[in-house]
């Protein structure tokens, strides 16, 4: 039996969704909200397998939902349920860690099928998202934003997953060079950390993706 929460303000919209979604087998609704701003702690305390998540709720938006999620709770499995459908809020939700992303205009069948799928390690997108998260890419060619040969061998490192110190033993250069080479990479790329750095990589396809 998959556990799911719903992240939801309209009450009508929660409410239905909670009485077709029980009915499904192998799905159980077991806690409902109107806003997220106690998400990672309602993660943490119920344990779900799966979260619909909202975008815009008083408070806090879902985006800012899925993100404390996952920085609490990496491996719990976050699908966005939303109205939206512009780039930007599609990004960022994706960029925050989301595993899905479906417009409320889905069916309950393509819902139920999408949480199961979910936590099989499916990314279940709306094929209108879809082909505006295609064009994205392909409206963004591929780029190096200037990086020197070293700083995309590094970049890719990062990418990989590799810690500073293995990227300094992978490019047989001390510490402190890493991090000259990353504070610069960090400035061509116009951001201020890692993650962002890895984000920013994969989305102009900077580097390749494992």
């Amino acid at each position: 039996m998959l556990k799911l929460i719903i992240y939801e303000d309209k009450d009508t919209l929660r409410e239905s969704l909670t009485l077709i979604l029980n009915s499904m087998e192998d799905v159980k609704v077991i806690a409902s909200f109107n806003n997220c701003n106690t998400a990672d702690k309602d993660i943490q305390q119920l344990q779900p397998d799966v979260v619909l998540m909202d975008i815009d709720m008083p408070g806090k938006n879902g985006i800012y939902g899925v993100e404390k999620i996952k920085q609490t709770s990496p491996n719990i499995n976050v699908i966005m349920h939303t109205v939206f459908d512009d780039d930007d809020k599609i990004f960022k939700s994706l960029e925050a860690g989301a595993d899905g992303y479906l417009l409320k205009s889905t069916s309950p069948a393509k819902l139920y099928e999408a949480i199961k799928d979910v936590t099989l390690g499916s990314a279940p997108i709306s094929p209108g998202v879809a082909k505006r998260v295609l064009q994205a890419f392909h409206q963004k060619p591929k780029q190096n934003f200037d990086l020197s040969p070293r700083e995309k061998q590094i970049l890719q490192l990062l990418v990989d997953g590799h810690t500073y110190k293995k990227i300094s033993a992978e490019c047989f250069i001390s510490m402190d060079t890493v991090r000259t080479h990353l504070k610069n990479i960090y400035t061509k790329l116009q951001v201020n950390s890692g993650k962002e750095a890895v984000v920013k990589a994969l989305r102009y396809r900077i580097v390749k993706e494992n």
